[in-house]
């Protein structure tokens, strides 16, 4: 009886490098062609990598405020992005969205235009590197094509070296998804289902239109406004405690300040509102809030027992998102 051959190890794969592999799910085939699973191939490599975390990967862009919000609050929405060098032959537009079909890192369209994908998972501690990464590969990528995620190069450029220094960021927020296809009322019956099960879960979100990157947001419970703020942490933090010590911390009666948290390195304050308050009830509010904050902002006397009471609270009801 002849002897059963051993399983051959080791099997040669592949020479590749880990940003030439796309990152896929942990039990799914490695799409190096080694035949194992990615969490026990390259996935394990990027598990491992070290990775400096960029606090704030948005740092240096026209709107950080608006790109942390699309990040972490906004559900649809899009931008037209400003390339530093223009836009490549054969590509009418590039806009940042805040989510694509299928959680795609980017998209190229039929029409040669290009949409990037802002709400998704990144493969390093540089969120900016990541997204300039896609972004290229979508410039590349051929019209009708979605573009995988991987893991960018490290010496690889910045949103900060690819976007226009001079250029604008003014998002668009939408009532829903429907920016995804061009016609979306032709829409065959998947894109339709998928286009309608993203609608339902998404928040009614409104940008305010009198100060920077505050989002007036709709819950069934009560209504919110969060608003990202550029001043140091400590400073803001201090100057919030003065206004709440004070008494004028909220924006009008019947709202509250009730916490903050951090994102990406920045400082996001949320009110309560009631439920009946819309985001047109909140434009001078807030308006007007904006002008005692920047006086307590320029005030740099030692906060007194009340408001380092009041600080202490603020502190406590402050998480991170990232």
């Amino acid at each position: 009886m002849a002897k059963k051959r051993p399983q051959t190890k080791g099997k040669q794969q592949p020479q590749l490098k880990d940003g030439e592999v796309p990152v896929v799910g942990a039990r799914e085939p490695c799409p190096c062609g080694s035949g194992r699973r990615y969490k026990a191939c390259h996935g394990r490599a990027a598990a491992h990598a070290v990775t400096e975390l960029v606090q704030r990967p948005f740092e240096g862009l026209a709107g950080e405020g608006d790109w942390v919000a699309l990040r972490e609050l906004v559900p649809a929405a899009t931008v037209e992005l400003p390339l530093k060098d223009g836009l490549p032959d054969g590509v009418p537009s590039v806009a940042l969205a805040t989510v694509l079909p299928m959680a795609w890192p980017a998209l190229r369209r039929d029409d040669g235009s290009v949409l990037l994908g802002l709400q998704n998972d990144t493969a390093s501690g540089d969120i900016s590197r990541d997204l300039a990464d896609t972004l290229q590969r979508a410039l590349a990528a051929e019209p009708g094509s979605p573009v995988q995620a991987r893991r960018a190069p490290a010496d690889g450029p910045r949103l900060q070296d690819v976007l226009d220094p001079e250029g604008t960021f003014e998002p668009v927020v939408h009532e829903g998804f429907e920016f995804w296809v061009p016609d979306s009322e032709n829409a065959s019956t998947e894109v339709s289902a998928s286009l309608e099960r993203a609608n339902a879960a998404a928040i009614p979100t409104v940008k305010l239109s009198g100060v920077e990157s505050a989002y007036w947001c709709e819950t069934p419970e009560k209504n919110h406004l969060r608003w990202v703020m550029p001043h140091p942490e400590e400073q803001l933090l201090d100057a919030l405690a003065r206004l709440h010590a004070a008494g004028t911390s909220s924006l009008v009666e019947g709202t509250r300040l009730v916490g903050s948290f951090r994102a990406h390195g920045l400082t996001v304050p949320v009110w309560d509102l009631p439920s009946g308050m819309g985001a047109e009830d909140i434009e001078k509010p807030a308006a007007e809030f904006a002008e005692r904050l920047a006086a307590a902002l320029a005030t740099d006397a030692p906060l007194t027992p009340d408001e380092r009471r009041a600080r202490g609270g603020l502190t406590n009801r402050q998480v991170t998102l990232s």
